[in-house]
């Protein structure tokens, strides 16, 4: 298949293209490059600096393609701000990137591109949840701008497949970490991994401790109604998400994805307070990382857990990493290699 990768020069975004690329596909990665870095691009892919809110530049691709008889057979969105603490800071930035960028996008698909898309959504869409862990069929109420653009623009889709027969899939995750070891689990030998400007993922900003880098990491509230009083969260290993991408991309050629958007929760279905992520990251370094103890944060649930039954027995997805210390691990080397560079 030939597909676009949009935000393919991000953390996801380039792992999915290296993917996509690993199984003989063809892929054309847009990326604005505004938090992201041109390196993180896998060699072999066609790269295209653009921003997504560019119509015009979106449709020349699609049409350009399509006068070559190589039309594009899906969408993989990834471009978006992801930062919920600024989003509560500057809301309009983020309405803005990610919802009417978006809508940009699902119009020039519908004028000359392919029909279908997988939307990388998140479980910021559920805000406070009221069970855990959190089913697609929840509550959908975010306590920040972050989740609200996302969820918007889940709102728009159902309307793009009524009316223009777009099929589309809404991957919900929250903590994606670690890094994707080629040729597999175990394997070691890591290429890409995590890398934020700024840096603001907890498992970063941890190993960055680790590394001397930083003198401490912050936990943001300590009196949160878990088993230490730290925020629950989900994580899921970035190698893993790639996976049920590509199966979400197979799975919108199916009868149901004719008939209804596809939704789907990616998570481990285990969560972890921060304060457990940190002594993790102390058993896979062995060095000691001193904490900082901060207010809360606006807009901050205190658990998400996903689950992820449905796609496990819908698109058939089997995650590899389970275990917190085997996603630290993977993130560890990478950024040991990319700061010792």
């Amino acid at each position: 298949m030939k597909i676009m990768v949009t935000g393919g020069a991000g953390y996801i975004g380039g792992t999915v293209a290296g993917l996509l690329l690993e199984r003989g596909h063809q892929v054309v990665v847009v990326d604005n490059l505004c938090h992201a870095q041109r390196a993180m691009v896998p060699a072999g892919v066609t790269f295209v600096e653009a921003d997504v809110a560019d119509r015009a530049t979106i449709e020349g691709l699609f049409r350009a393609a399509t006068n070559e008889n190589a039309s594009f057979d899906g969408v993989l969105h990834f471009a978006a701000l992801i930062e919920a603490g600024e989003s509560m800071q500057k809301p309009e930035i983020y309405f803005r990137n990610n919802t009417a960028s978006t809508l940009a996008l699902l119009e020039a698909m519908h004028a000359c591109g392919p029909k279908r898309l997988v939307f990388s959504s998140t479980a910021a869409v559920y805000g406070e949840p009221e069970v855990a862990p959190i089913p697609e069929t929840a509550k959908l109420a975010p306590t920040n701008a972050y989740g609200e653009s996302k969820l918007l623009t889940e709102y728009i889709l159902p309307w793009f497949h009524r009316v223009h027969g777009l099929r589309s899939a809404s991957l919900r995750y929250f903590n994606v970490a670690g890094a994707p070891e080629v040729g597999g689990k175990g394997s070691g030998v890591i290429v890409r991994g995590e890398a934020h400007e700024p840096e603001s993922h907890l498992i970063p900003l941890i190993l960055d401790v680790a590394l001397g880098r930083r003198k401490s990491i912050k936990i943001f509230g300590d009196d949160y109604p878990t088993p230490d009083g730290t925020c629950i969260r989900d994580y899921i290993h970035v190698s893993d998400l790639a996976d049920a991408h590509l199966l979400a991309l197979e799975a919108l050629e199916s009868p149901r994805a004719a008939e209804h958007r596809l939704i789907y929760n990616l998570g481990n279905g285990s969560g972890f307070t921060v304060r457990q992520v940190i002594d993790s990251v102390r058993r896979v370094t062995g060095h000691s990382i001193p904490v900082e103890e901060c207010p809360r944060r606006d807009g901050d649930p205190a658990v998400l857990i996903a689950a992820s039954e449905k796609a496990i027995a819908e698109l058939g997805w089997k995650p590899q990493y389970t275990q917190i210390d085997d996603i630290i691990r993977t993130a560890w080397v990478w950024h040991q290699q990319r700061h010792a560079s």
